[in-house]
Protein backbone atom coordinates (compact mmCIF):
# COMPACT_ATOMS: atom_id res chain seq x y z
CA UNK A 1 0.00 0.00 0.00
CA UNK A 2 1.34 3.45 -0.91
CA UNK A 3 2.21 5.75 2.01
CA UNK A 4 2.13 8.87 -0.13
CA UNK A 5 -0.03 11.69 1.16
CA UNK A 6 -2.76 12.95 -1.13
CA UNK A 7 -4.74 16.15 -1.47
CA UNK A 8 -7.43 17.44 -3.78
CA UNK A 9 -6.87 19.12 -7.12
CA UNK A 10 -10.40 20.16 -7.86
CA UNK A 11 -12.36 16.93 -7.47
CA UNK A 12 -9.33 14.73 -8.15
CA UNK A 13 -7.06 13.20 -5.52
CA UNK A 14 -3.38 13.73 -6.30
CA UNK A 15 -0.08 13.37 -4.43
CA UNK A 16 0.58 16.44 -2.30
CA UNK A 17 3.83 17.09 -4.13
CA UNK A 18 2.01 17.11 -7.45
CA UNK A 19 -0.65 19.74 -6.68
CA UNK A 20 1.60 22.81 -6.84
CA UNK A 21 2.82 21.85 -10.31
CA UNK A 22 -0.72 21.28 -11.53
CA UNK A 23 -1.87 24.64 -10.17
CA UNK A 24 1.13 26.30 -11.77
CA UNK A 25 0.20 24.78 -15.13
CA UNK A 26 -3.35 26.13 -14.80
CA UNK A 27 -2.16 29.68 -14.26
CA UNK A 28 0.55 29.42 -16.90
CA UNK A 29 -2.28 28.63 -19.29
CA UNK A 30 -4.55 31.54 -18.32
CA UNK A 31 -2.00 34.24 -17.39
CA UNK A 32 -2.16 36.30 -20.58
CA UNK A 33 -5.97 36.61 -20.42
CA UNK A 34 -6.38 36.54 -16.65
CA UNK A 35 -7.75 40.09 -16.30
CA UNK A 36 -10.20 39.66 -19.17
CA UNK A 37 -11.52 36.42 -17.71
CA UNK A 38 -11.87 37.98 -14.25
CA UNK A 39 -14.13 40.65 -15.72
CA UNK A 40 -16.13 38.13 -17.73
CA UNK A 41 -16.46 35.57 -14.92
CA UNK A 42 -17.65 38.06 -12.30
CA UNK A 43 -19.39 40.53 -14.61
CA UNK A 44 -16.94 43.09 -13.23
CA UNK A 45 -18.09 42.61 -9.63
CA UNK A 46 -14.60 41.41 -8.60
CA UNK A 47 -13.59 45.07 -8.53
CA UNK A 48 -16.16 45.77 -5.81
CA UNK A 49 -15.03 42.72 -3.83
CA UNK A 50 -11.43 43.90 -3.96
CA UNK A 51 -12.43 47.44 -3.00
CA UNK A 52 -14.15 46.06 0.10
CA UNK A 53 -11.01 44.10 1.01
CA UNK A 54 -8.84 47.21 0.63
CA UNK A 55 -11.14 49.16 2.95
CA UNK A 56 -11.01 46.38 5.56
CA UNK A 57 -7.21 46.14 5.34
CA UNK A 58 -6.73 49.42 7.17
CA UNK A 59 -3.49 50.17 5.33
CA UNK A 60 -1.89 53.57 6.03
CA UNK A 61 1.01 55.64 4.64
CA UNK A 62 4.37 54.11 5.53
CA UNK A 63 3.05 50.58 6.00
CA UNK A 64 4.82 47.42 4.85
CA UNK A 65 2.32 45.23 3.00
CA UNK A 66 2.66 41.69 1.68
CA UNK A 67 0.18 40.74 -1.04
CA UNK A 68 0.25 36.98 -1.62
CA UNK A 69 -1.07 35.36 -4.81
CA UNK A 70 -1.08 38.84 -6.32
CA UNK A 71 -1.98 37.72 -9.83
CA UNK A 72 -1.80 40.82 -11.99
CA UNK A 73 -1.79 43.13 -9.00
CA UNK A 74 -5.25 44.63 -8.42
CA UNK A 75 -4.74 44.77 -4.65
CA UNK A 76 -1.03 45.57 -4.80
CA UNK A 77 -1.58 48.56 -7.07
CA UNK A 78 -4.11 50.10 -4.70
CA UNK A 79 -1.92 49.45 -1.67
CA UNK A 80 1.09 51.05 -3.39
CA UNK A 81 -0.90 54.25 -3.79
CA UNK A 82 -1.93 54.20 -0.13
CA UNK A 83 1.42 53.41 1.56
CA UNK A 84 3.19 56.11 -0.46
CA UNK A 85 6.94 56.60 -0.91
CA UNK A 86 7.74 55.75 2.72
CA UNK A 87 5.93 52.43 2.54
CA UNK A 88 6.51 49.18 0.67
CA UNK A 89 4.27 46.66 -1.07
CA UNK A 90 5.67 43.21 -1.80
CA UNK A 91 3.75 41.83 -4.75
CA UNK A 92 4.14 38.06 -4.81
CA UNK A 93 2.91 34.94 -6.53
CA UNK A 94 4.05 31.33 -6.71
CA UNK A 95 3.56 31.45 -10.48
CA UNK A 96 6.29 33.22 -12.46
CA UNK A 97 4.04 33.85 -15.49
CA UNK A 98 1.42 35.57 -13.36
CA UNK A 99 4.05 37.62 -11.54
CA UNK A 100 5.52 38.77 -14.84
CA UNK A 101 2.08 39.82 -16.06
CA UNK A 102 1.66 41.80 -12.85
CA UNK A 103 5.07 43.45 -13.13
CA UNK A 104 4.31 44.56 -16.70
CA UNK A 105 0.95 45.95 -15.63
CA UNK A 106 2.50 47.93 -12.75
CA UNK A 107 5.09 49.39 -15.13
CA UNK A 108 2.34 50.40 -17.57
CA UNK A 109 0.60 52.23 -14.72
CA UNK A 110 3.81 53.98 -13.68
CA UNK A 111 3.87 52.26 -10.29
CA UNK A 112 7.54 52.03 -9.40
CA UNK A 113 9.67 52.75 -6.38
CA UNK A 114 7.61 51.25 -3.57
CA UNK A 115 6.76 47.83 -5.06
CA UNK A 116 8.96 44.75 -4.93
CA UNK A 117 8.26 41.51 -6.83
CA UNK A 118 9.01 38.16 -5.22
CA UNK A 119 8.08 34.64 -6.28
CA UNK A 120 6.74 33.13 -3.07
CA UNK A 121 5.34 29.82 -1.92
CA UNK A 122 2.73 30.84 0.66
CA UNK A 123 3.57 27.74 2.69
CA UNK A 124 7.17 28.95 3.16
CA UNK A 125 7.22 32.77 3.16
CA UNK A 126 10.88 33.91 2.87
CA UNK A 127 10.73 36.80 5.34
CA UNK A 128 11.55 37.02 9.04
CA UNK A 129 8.82 37.14 11.65
CA UNK A 130 7.15 40.46 12.42
CA UNK A 131 7.90 41.96 8.98
CA UNK A 132 4.57 43.35 7.71
CA UNK A 133 1.76 45.55 8.97
CA UNK A 134 -0.75 43.88 6.68
CA UNK A 135 -0.88 40.64 4.68
CA UNK A 136 -3.49 39.91 2.04
CA UNK A 137 -4.25 36.96 -0.19
CA UNK A 138 -6.94 37.44 -2.82
CA UNK A 139 -8.45 34.42 -4.56
CA UNK A 140 -5.35 32.36 -3.91
CA UNK A 141 -5.73 30.41 -0.67
CA UNK A 142 -7.96 27.77 -2.28
CA UNK A 143 -5.05 26.81 -4.55
CA UNK A 144 -2.62 26.25 -1.67
CA UNK A 145 -1.92 22.62 -0.81
CA UNK A 146 -1.55 23.04 2.97
CA UNK A 147 -3.81 25.96 3.84
CA UNK A 148 -3.24 25.64 7.58
CA UNK A 149 0.51 25.89 7.15
CA UNK A 150 0.05 28.95 4.92
CA UNK A 151 -2.06 30.66 7.58
CA UNK A 152 0.61 29.94 10.21
CA UNK A 153 3.23 31.48 7.90
CA UNK A 154 1.09 34.57 7.40
CA UNK A 155 0.77 34.95 11.16
CA UNK A 156 4.52 34.49 11.67
CA UNK A 157 5.58 37.31 9.33
CA UNK A 158 2.85 39.70 10.50
CA UNK A 159 3.85 42.47 12.92
CA UNK A 160 2.13 42.64 16.32
CA UNK A 161 -0.90 44.86 15.86
CA UNK A 162 -1.14 43.89 12.20
CA UNK A 163 -3.94 42.18 10.34
CA UNK A 164 -4.32 39.54 7.65
CA UNK A 165 -7.13 39.35 5.12
CA UNK A 166 -8.25 36.41 3.02
CA UNK A 167 -10.48 37.36 0.08
CA UNK A 168 -11.82 34.18 -1.44
CA UNK A 169 -14.74 32.53 -3.15
CA UNK A 170 -16.89 30.86 -0.51
CA UNK A 171 -20.25 29.18 -0.01
CA UNK A 172 -23.51 30.99 -0.87
CA UNK A 173 -25.87 31.31 2.07
CA UNK A 174 -29.15 30.46 0.32
CA UNK A 175 -30.09 27.28 -1.52
CA UNK A 176 -31.53 29.09 -4.58
CA UNK A 177 -28.34 31.11 -4.95
CA UNK A 178 -26.24 27.97 -4.48
CA UNK A 179 -28.19 26.20 -7.24
CA UNK A 180 -27.78 29.12 -9.64
CA UNK A 181 -24.10 29.39 -8.74
CA UNK A 182 -23.55 25.69 -9.42
CA UNK A 183 -25.18 26.00 -12.84
CA UNK A 184 -23.02 28.98 -13.70
CA UNK A 185 -19.80 27.45 -12.36
CA UNK A 186 -20.01 24.03 -13.99
CA UNK A 187 -21.78 24.89 -17.24
CA UNK A 188 -21.06 28.49 -18.23
CA UNK A 189 -17.61 29.03 -16.69
CA UNK A 190 -15.86 26.16 -18.56
CA UNK A 191 -17.62 27.26 -21.75
CA UNK A 192 -16.28 30.81 -21.34
CA UNK A 193 -12.83 29.37 -20.73
CA UNK A 194 -13.05 27.37 -23.93
CA UNK A 195 -14.23 30.33 -26.01
CA UNK A 196 -11.89 33.00 -24.60
CA UNK A 197 -8.72 31.10 -23.70
CA UNK A 198 -9.24 27.78 -25.54
CA UNK A 199 -8.81 26.14 -22.13
CA UNK A 200 -11.94 24.53 -20.76
CA UNK A 201 -10.10 22.30 -18.31
CA UNK A 202 -8.42 25.07 -16.32
CA UNK A 203 -11.72 26.80 -15.67
CA UNK A 204 -13.39 23.55 -14.72
CA UNK A 205 -10.61 23.15 -12.14
CA UNK A 206 -11.24 26.69 -10.84
CA UNK A 207 -14.92 25.87 -10.33
CA UNK A 208 -14.08 22.62 -8.55
CA UNK A 209 -11.44 24.28 -6.37
CA UNK A 210 -14.04 26.78 -5.14
CA UNK A 211 -16.33 23.94 -4.05
CA UNK A 212 -13.50 22.19 -2.21
CA UNK A 213 -12.50 25.34 -0.30
CA UNK A 214 -13.49 25.46 3.40
CA UNK A 215 -16.75 27.23 4.20
CA UNK A 216 -16.86 30.48 6.14
CA UNK A 217 -16.96 29.06 9.66
CA UNK A 218 -14.34 26.41 8.92
CA UNK A 219 -11.89 28.95 7.54
CA UNK A 220 -12.48 31.23 10.52
CA UNK A 221 -11.62 28.31 12.78
CA UNK A 222 -8.46 27.62 10.78
CA UNK A 223 -7.36 31.23 11.26
CA UNK A 224 -7.97 30.94 14.99
CA UNK A 225 -5.93 27.72 15.01
CA UNK A 226 -3.10 29.70 13.39
CA UNK A 227 -3.23 32.03 16.46
CA UNK A 228 -5.01 34.94 14.81
CA UNK A 229 -7.30 36.81 17.20
CA UNK A 230 -10.56 38.75 16.76
CA UNK A 231 -11.24 36.70 13.63
CA UNK A 232 -14.34 37.54 11.64
CA UNK A 233 -15.68 37.29 8.11
CA UNK A 234 -17.92 39.35 5.88
CA UNK A 235 -20.03 37.76 3.15
CA UNK A 236 -20.27 39.53 -0.18
CA UNK A 237 -22.81 38.81 -2.94
CA UNK A 238 -24.74 36.45 -0.69
CA UNK A 239 -21.67 34.47 0.35
CA UNK A 240 -20.36 33.84 -3.15
CA UNK A 241 -17.27 35.60 -1.81
CA UNK A 242 -16.16 36.17 1.78
CA UNK A 243 -13.47 38.35 3.36
CA UNK A 244 -11.90 36.74 6.42
CA UNK A 245 -9.88 38.93 8.78
CA UNK A 246 -7.63 38.16 11.70
CA UNK A 247 -5.28 40.16 13.92
CA UNK A 248 -1.94 39.53 15.58
CA UNK A 249 -2.29 41.22 18.94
Amino acid sequence: MSDKKTTHFGYQQVDTGEKAERVRAVFDSVANRYDLMNDLMSFGIHRLWKRAAIEMAGVRPGYQVLDLASGTGDLAARFAGIVGPDGLVVMSDINAAMLEQGRARMADQGLVGNIEYVQIDTEAIPFPENSFHCITIGFGLRNVTDKQRALHEMFRVLKPGGRALVLEFSHPRSKPLQAAYDLYSFRLLPLMGKLVTNDEGSYRYLAESIRMHPDQETLKGMMEQADFERCDYHNLTGGVVAIHRGFKL
